[in-house]
Order: C-alpha cells, then sequence, then structure tokens
C-alpha cells in the first residue's frame, strides 16, 4: 500500500463578480468564476514506505502549492490526496510561531497543533532544546530570532518524533552550515529508520545525496519522474535553455541516460581522456596525470566560446567544475569550418570509484547565458587504487602525520 498517493489533483485561484457568487459556489451552485488560474494540474503520483522523494522546479512551478496540499493547510481544486501515516513538515520559517511567545512556549503551542500532548512533550523538551542550540533565547521573545534561531527551534520542534513521512520545504536553507549538516544527518537518520521523506530543494547536492526518486515540476505539471541525476540534468538543460525545444534525452548503449541541450552554433565531436603518454584510458590509478580532450566544431559566427567541464561521481553529485572563462583562455569571434581542440591536463586525485563528464560550449562565465552545448555522461571513467595506502572518500588528500607524546 502506498503511504503517500496523489491523483489527478489540481488547484485553480478563482476571481467571481461579488462575495455572494463565491458563497454560492462553496453549496455547488453553477456560478461560473469571471477568472480562473490554474497553479496545478493534472499532478499524480504515489510514494511507497521508506521512499526519498525530491520536488523540483523553477519559481512558480507549483512546488510549495503542491506541499501545502499534501499537507492539509491548502484545499485542492481537483483530485485526492490519500495519507497513511503521520506528516511532519516544515514548510515555512517559524511555523506559524507568535512573535510574542518564547521559544519554548512557541514548541508546546506547534507541538499542540501537531497534535502532540502537553505529557509528551514534557519528555522531549530538553532533547530539543538541545537540538536547536540557541541557548538562552530558547525562553526569550521569537521576535527578537534571527531567521536561521526560527529555523532550529522549528526544525527541532518537528522532528522531535519520528514521523512516517517529513516534509522539508526550502527553510533549511537560510540555516548555517552547521545546522544544515547537523539536520541533514537527523533526516538521514529517520530515513534509515523508515521515514519517507518529501523534500524541496533547489540544491542539487542535497537531492542526489538524500533521495532515490525526483519529481521535476513545470507550469504546474509533472514533466519528468525518475532517477534524481536524470532529472536534476534535464531539469538544468531548462534553465539553461528557457525553451524545452533543443533538450534531448538519449538512451546510451550502456543504458545511461545523456540529456543534451543548445543553439548548435558550436558543438561537441568527441570528448575523451588520456594518460601521459597521450594514449587513451578508461581506468585510472588514484593521482595519476591525466587530460581530458574535447574537440568542438563551429558551424555559426559566434562572438565568443567558453568551454567547461564537470566531473561528477557515480551519484551525479558534482566533484569539480571549471571552463576556460575561468582560467584565462576563452577564445572571441569564431567562424563557421572553425574546430578546436581543448586539452585540460591534471591530477585524477580521486577516491576509488565510477566518474562521469559533463562538457559545455557557451559565452560568458556559465550555460546559463548562451549556451550552444550542454552533454551529460560525455565521457565516463574509473578510478582504482594501485598504489596508494588505503583511504575513503570521493578525493586523494594525503597527509603527514606526527605523533607527539
Amino acid at each position: 500500500m502506498s503511504l503517500l498517493s496523489v491523483k489527478d489533483l489540481g488547484k485553480a485561484y478563482r476571481t467571481y463578480r461579488s462575495e455572494w457568487q463565491r458563497i454560492a459556489r462553496w453549496f455547488f451552485l453553477p456560478v461560473p468564476p469571471t477568472e480562473e488560474h490554474w497553479v496545478l494540474k493534472h499532478i499524480s503520483f504515489d510514494i511507497q514506505p521508506g521512499e526519498a522523494i525530491g520536488i523540483v522546479g523553477q519559481n512558480g512551478a507549483g512546488k510549495s502549492t503542491l506541499l501545502k496540499m499534501i499537507t492539509g493547510t491548502l484545499q485542492p481544486s481537483a483530485g485526492a490526496i490519500q495519507v497513511n501515516g503521520r506528516i511532519a513538515a516544515i514548510l515555512e520559517l517559524g511555523m506559524g510561531f507568535n512573535p510574542e511567545l518564547s521559544g519554548r512556549q512557541n514548541v508546546y503551542h506547534a507541538a499542540g497543533l501537531m497534535g502532540f500532548t502537553t505529557e509528551q512533550m514534557d519528555s522531549v523538551i530538553a532533547e530539543i532544546e538541545a537540538f536547536a542550540e540557541i541557548g538562552e533565547y530558547f525562553d526569550e521573545s521569537v521576535r527578537t530570532y534571527s531567521s536561521g534561531m526560527q529555523m532550529r527551534v522549528a526544525f527541532a520542534v518537528a522532528t522531535a518524533f519520528r514521523p512516517e513521512i517529513l516534509i522539508v520545504d526550502e527553510a533549511l536553507s537560510v540555516g548555517d552550515s552547521y545546522f544544515q549538516h547537523k539536520s541533514f544527518d537527523r533526516i538521514r537518520e529517520f530515513q534509515q529508520q523508515g521515514t519517507t521523506l518529501l523534500i524541496v530543494s533547489h540544491d542539487r547536492g542535497a537531492i542526489q545525496g538524500l533521495c532515490n526518486r525526483a519529481i521535476l515540476l513545470e507550469s504546474g505539471t509533472v514533466i519528468k519522474d525518475g532517477p534524481p541525476e536524470e532529472v536534476m540534468d534535464f531539469y538544468n538543460a531548462i534553465i539553461a535553455e528557457k525553451e524545452n525545444a533543443t533538450v534531448k534525452v538519449v538512451t546510451l548503449e550502456n543504458g545511461t541516460v545523456q540529456t543534451r541541450s543548445g543553439s548548435a552554433e558550436a558543438t561537441i565531436r568527441s570528448v575523451s581522456i588520456h594518460d601521459e603518454t597521450g594514449g587513451p584510458i578508461e581506468y585510472i590509478p588514484v593521482g595519476q596525470p591525466v587530460g581530458i580532450r574535447i574537440l568542438v566544431d563551429v558551424n555559426k559566427p559566434i562572438p565568443e566560446l567558453v568551454v567547461g567541464y564537470m566531473i561528477k561521481d557515480r551519484l551525479g553529485q558534482e566533484v569539480y567544475g571549471t571552463n576556460t572563462h575561468h582560467l584565462g583562455c576563452k577564445l572571441a569571434e569564431q567562424q563557421p569550418g572553425d574546430t578546436m581542440e581543448y586539452r585540460f591536463a591534471f591530477a585524477a586525485n580521486l577516491g576509488i570509484g565510477s566518474y562521469s563528464v559533463a562538457v559545455a560550449l557557451h559565452t560568458t562565465d556559465s550555460h546559463m547565458a548562451h549556451n550552444y552545448e550542454w552533454r551529460d555522461h560525455a565521457l565516463v571513467f574509473n578510478i582504482v587504487n594501485v598504489n596508494k595506502p588505503e583511504f575513503v572518500g570521493v578525493s586523494w588528500l594525503p597527509p603527514t602525520v606526527e605523533c607527539i607524546r
């Protein structure tokens, strides 16, 4: 049985000529609105116990509206939602905190709205105070809090008891780095215990690090539902393009889904990786010098050409990226028929595992300006440990050590 089921969900905001017509609509009388704007339409998906789902999309796509309907703070205009478990949600700063009450008083108030008794909160209030780490401010009025302090208290009370479903909007982005790490550690702990996660974030690392599935909303509808890396690649291509017409999704021979986009004034002919002798290489020892070669064809006159690459781990998390703009090697005024070969040399100081390389051709400092071509999974290589001491992680950062008595 699904823990959460959303069927043909929609939300419309309607305008009527008078309040009487609006009231008549409540009683299902056939009164047509003067205006009707659908924020969400035909949204359907099921979430199974233990899944971690990332909801992504541009501002205005309907992400927060969807979460509000799932939590019951907003009623849908069409469709149905079935929830089979307790939800804890952090949708906005403060969770409706009263600014005149102290943090401690607001914790009891918010917990009461969540269905917890005073006795239950008495048993965990010390843990909430310790987790929030705001010191004496816990007993000061919330109007004296910074946004980060409000976030600390809100997250602490929402996660005081492990829920079946934890919903987190962008609110965590206002916290300081230390508390973000602490919050994500608690989220991962809940996941290990079986909690289902539904998170909205623009942070690719958070989506791919926490989630095993992602749903992309565009103009109020679901346009992609699948593995986080695949969905985030498609999302980034849409952002770069501003138009969906040139975004292509290709399934490669090895089954990998590759996203390509761009206006094609310049295109990528080939991408390869080589050892010090210039020979092609697929399995690379930790720390070995290598070079990425990118061959580019110019198809139309372009004012500027910048070439960049991004190395990602097997989960699609970004490991390292740069481009010729930042390296001081961009080219101006390229003409049709021009062909350039770019060689990026570096030491493969990476951890053991499989990595992919995304390549972009564009102007200025990023492909968000004018994207000629952007290609994910343009290259895949593997790092193996041949002669280095054993270590874990995605980077080879060998230290020196002293033992002082």
